[in-house]
């Protein structure tokens, strides 16, 4: 499996070690940056261009996936989720990382470098790449209804929104 990783400069020291680790497993990781450390950086380049090379792979037929970090990892799943084809989720524990795959068909998953061990990181970013998508009409369903809205903004019918009453 191919694996892009990106992050800012909180997340610089886990991006090594996840990189080791991942290549020690066989994977062939790619590294979108920082390099080297600057506590000034911008992350939302190095992440959305980990998220467009996810989708370039994939729609050339090839396995790969994505990691994106930060100090909290919610902006650096806001700057891959605005790559047109990218379903990044915000992973906080092993269950999380597996429904990001099991319900949404994540291709790539945030993770607060601050807000974790590594040996808890390698235990998320494990189960992430191991746990398949299910298939389930139902989650086809709503992630076609995601994809149509970003494609074109088209949405499917529902409720009148209503204004709530005390």
């Amino acid at each position: 499996m191919r694996i892009h990783i990106a992050t800012d400069h909180a997340g610089l020291e886990f991006s090594t070690q996840l990189q080791r680790h991942l290549t020690d497993q066989g994977h062939e990781v790619i590294d979108h940056g920082p390099e080297p450390y600057d506590a000034l950086d911008d992350y939302p380049a190095f992440c959305i261009r980990a998220a467009q090379a996810v989708v370039d792979d994939q729609r050339a037929g090839l396995d790969a996936l994505g990691v994106v970090f930060g100090g909290s990892g919610n902006g650096e799943q806001i700057a891959a989720n605005k790559v047109e084809g990218i379903r990044a989720a915000l992973v906080w524990n092993l269950s999380t990382a597996e429904l990001a795959r099991d319900h949404n068909d994540a291709n790539v998953i945030s993770i607060g470098a601050r807000q974790h061990p590594v040996e808890d990181v390698f235990s998320f970013v494990d189960a992430f790449v191991a746990h398949p998508f299910s298939g389930d009409e139902r989650h086809v369903r709503r992630i076609g209804q995601i994809a149509a809205y970003e494609r074109d903004g088209s949405l499917v019918d529902g409720p009148a929104p209503r204004t709530a009453t005390a």
